[in-house]
């Protein structure tokens, strides 16, 4: 496969502009920017309709346009289209209007919006020749790349903080792939994995294959666009951990405002979501700066969101501010509590970053930044079987009965 796609002219740098090839890199020579897929949005605009979109398969490669791919691989995954939920019961409880769940807790195959950001660094790895696929992570990537790597028949290194959580590790070694955990942090876990991919011919997802792989977080909010009628929320409030997700968010809009797709014009306020210990983007927004402070030694039950010097950090900032959004950030005993709200009002079960998204929810509903007559996206990024050890004792423990109905019947009599 080429990696030359026909609506893509390549990369370019976020910073100055320049243009590069399609390889495996993602920083600017020149400025040492962020590199970013090049579009042709010209040529995407005049084949992508609505009509087109909607005759596909429902997964994410029916996006496959707005996607750097040549072409969607005959075998590709069934990722994405995951279910838009109307969480009536959740509004009610929060005094808004309107909510919806974006529910990527049962996102295929490992269960975390993860799937599609790695479903694209695969193709890619693949079409630069890569013959091991890998990963810096923090626990749903490391079990996305370590199922997709299987999938293709690829050997999969994965790296991670040593203390991950133990359901995270389970999910990433049942594949088979080669896990090493790092007696650090996430950001010293990510440093080294810089230099293993220099030394060696590793296809790292979020690394060496960034700029493709950042694109599948797209997905997500293409198909929210799609199943609310091709329109947006009044706002949305989304996790950040290295910051990418809100900014492909609002990057996803654009690109569908900008080909026609939309039926109105995009004015969603876009809202970011950290927990207390771990808030450098939160604190940033907050304060009114631009720059983030790393955050040294993170301490967050929300492992998979505590980045302390996250990549994409600065254009988060921009991107809430550019936008009217703002940002909010829980602690552990908020998380806790907000996972049990959406178990309890809607039956989803999400991992501690949903417990912060809702929690920085409430706090912005609170704080009078999204309004009662408003409209607000939730995104869902992850699944609760991962992250239970926070609830272990916190959830009331089953009641033990005799089996004779009137030991049943003074239960029943309690409630």
């Amino acid at each position: 496969m080429s990696s030359q796609s026909k609506f893509t002219r390549g990369l370019k740098c976020r910073e100055c502009g320049g243009s590069y090839d399609h390889g495996p890199t993602h920083v600017c020579e020149l400025c040492f920017g962020p590199l970013e897929v090049d579009y042709d949005y010209d040529a995407i605009k005049r084949v992508m309709t609505r009509e087109l979109i909607q005759s596909r398969p429902p997964t994410m490669w029916r996006y496959a346009e707005l996607l750097p791919v040549n072409e969607v691989p005959a075998d590709a995954s069934p990722v994405g289209f995951t279910p838009l939920i109307n969480a009536k019961r959740l509004a009610s409880k929060l005094g808004v209007r309107q909510v919806w769940v974006k529910n990527d807790a049962v996102c295929y195959p490992t269960l975390s919006f993860k799937d599609r950001v790695v479903a694209i660094a695969l193709v890619k790895a693949l079409d630069f020749g890569f013959e091991t696929f890998a990963c810096a992570s923090t626990g749903n990537l490391a079990n996305a790349v370590a199922a997709a790597a299987a999938s293709a028949g690829l050997p999969a290194y994965v790296f991670i903080p040593h203390d991950l959580e133990q359901h995270k590790v389970l999910g990433t070694l049942i594949y088979g792939a080669t896990v090493v955990g790092i007696r650090g942090t996430y950001d010293e876990v990510n440093r080294l994995c810089a230099e293993i991919g220099d030394k060696y011919k590793f296809g790292f997802a979020n690394i060496n294959l960034r700029p493709y792989y950042a694109e599948g977080s797209k997905t997500l909010a293409f198909e929210a666009a799609e199943q609310l009628g091709w329109r947006t929320p009044d706002h949305v409030v989304a996790p950040m951990a290295g910051g990418s997700l809100i900014n492909k968010v609002r990057k996803a809009w654009k690109e569908m405002q900008m080909i026609g797709l939309l039926e109105q014009d995009c004015t969603t306020k876009i809202h970011g979501a950290q927990a207390q210990g771990c808030a450098p983007i939160v604190e940033a927004v907050r304060a009114g700066r631009e720059l983030i402070k790393p955050v040294k030694q993170p301490n967050t039950i929300a492992r998979s969101l505590a980045i302390g010097n996250p990549a994409d950090g600065f254009y988060a900032v921009q991107t809430i501010n550019s936008t009217g959004g703002y940002a909010a950030a829980p602690n552990d005993d908020e998380i806790i509590s907000a996972m049990r709200l959406l178990a309890e009002t809607e039956g989803i079960f999400t991992e501690t970053a949903g417990g912060v998204t809702l929690g920085a929810t409430i706090k912005l509903i609170e704080e009078g930044r999204i309004g009662s007559d408003d409209s607000v996206l939730l995104c869902i990024t992850g699944q609760g079987l991962k992250t239970m050890d926070p609830l272990v004792d916190v959830l009331p423990k089953p009641q033990v009965i005799a089996p004779k109905l009137s030991e049943f019947d003074a239960i029943a009599k309690e409630q």
